[in-house]
């Protein structure tokens, strides 16, 4: 059975961090199977338009800016921010009325431009609220980005499913065996899937313990993963030494948001970006903590994530009949809500 190309449409998905749009610059992107164009107007408001001249269908991202505008390097065909074409310089200058491109809603909002691919009215309310991403220092806020050959679902499953920790990754962020034969506490809602993990390690977590009281001692520790529609996953994770909740009020820890937006079936964009609540000032911290995340996803999970899609073979996961156990909890929740979201949307 070949892999489904149905994605949740009426949504708001990430297309491109907010400094990778300058005044001046192009982005071509492909979100959802769709070639879009991506840029600034010159009072700094994002625009999104269809990367596909009507006439011959060539990308605009090949062609220029002329001011706002965009012009098609093949026959000069000029389109304005809205989709219009504002010029024919061809025989008597008639436009046709065919002749315009789709523009697509953008919000930009917590660093990232969003974009609304479907073509339901966009309903601003159902942008999740990121906010503690930009609330703070400056110096306390890490983004990146990846791209990966795998299925946009492949990355959702293993955010939402932590029990691989131990055995993928480095001693840098080991529970040392605690979180593994840890059942998750999972709730959902509608549009939601959240999974919760509360345990005992001695030392803490090394990302951690060097800001607690005393590095070596017992840590209790916590991690909150919150799945919200249509790819966005919210983790919190923090540790104390105290009897205090287990919160990132009271705990050191980060907010972190990994969002994903379909690029093809077999191909994603993958953004991340973390908050933490300690050295919130430390610019060089900062760099390091953002480098050594963004390594650990390319040389750890990044790669057994496309070698699974590449064992897939283009399948749909389910018809694969997996092996379900303890640890699929949230993630076999959050697909099988998925699927009933976009089958509902026609």
């Amino acid at each position: 059975m070949p892999s489904e190309s149905v994605f949740l449409e009426n949504a708001w998905y990430v297309a491109a961090l907010s400094r990778e749009l300058n005044a001046t610059d192009l982005l071509h992107r492909t979100l959802l199977n769709k070639g879009v164009v991506i840029y600034r107007t010159q009072d700094g408001t994002p625009v999104a338009l269809q990367d596909r001249c009507p006439h011959r269908f060539v990308p605009l991202h090949l062609g220029r800016r002329d001011g706002d505008e965009l012009i098609c390097p093949y026959h000069g065909l000029r389109f304005d921010c809205t989709g219009a074409c504002t010029q024919n310089p061809h025989g008597g200058g008639h436009i046709p009325k065919a002749a315009k491109v789709r523009a697509y809603p953008l919000q930009e909002r917590y660093g990232f431009i969003w974009i609304w691919m479907g073509d339901a009215t966009p309903d601003a309310d159902l942008l999740h609220d990121y906010a503690p991403l930009v609330d703070g220092h400056e110096n306390a806020l890490g983004q990146t980005y990846m791209h990966l050959k795998a299925n946009y679902e492949l990355i959702i499953d293993n955010v939402m499913d932590l029990s691989h920790v131990d055995h993928l990754h480095s001693e840098i962020i080991s529970t040392r065996g605690q979180l593994t034969p840890l059942i998750p506490q999972v709730v959902e809602n509608a549009g939601s899937v959240s999974a919760r993990w509360e345990w005992r390690q001695t030392p803490g977590m090394l990302i951690f313990n060097n800001f607690l009281p005393d590095p070596q001692a017992e840590t209790r520790m916590f991690v909150q993963v919150n799945w919200a529609s249509p790819a966005n996953i919210q983790l919190s994770i923090g540790a104390t030494q105290g009897n205090g909740p287990l919160d990132l009020d009271a705990c050191i820890g980060q907010y972190d948001l990994h969002t994903v937006t379909p690029e093809t079936a077999t191909t994603s964009h993958y953004w991340f970006a973390t908050r933490r609540n300690h050295l919130v000032e430390d610019a060089e911290f900062n760099a390091a903590k953002i480098q050594a995340m963004h390594g650990a996803f390319v040389n750890e999970d990044g790669p057994i994530i496309e070698a699974v899609e590449q064992e897939m073979g283009g399948a749909e996961f389910f018809s694969l009949s997996p092996v379900l156990m303890s640890n699929d909890a949230a993630p076999v929740r959050v697909r099988r809500l998925l699927r009933q979201m976009i089958a509902a949307q026609g």
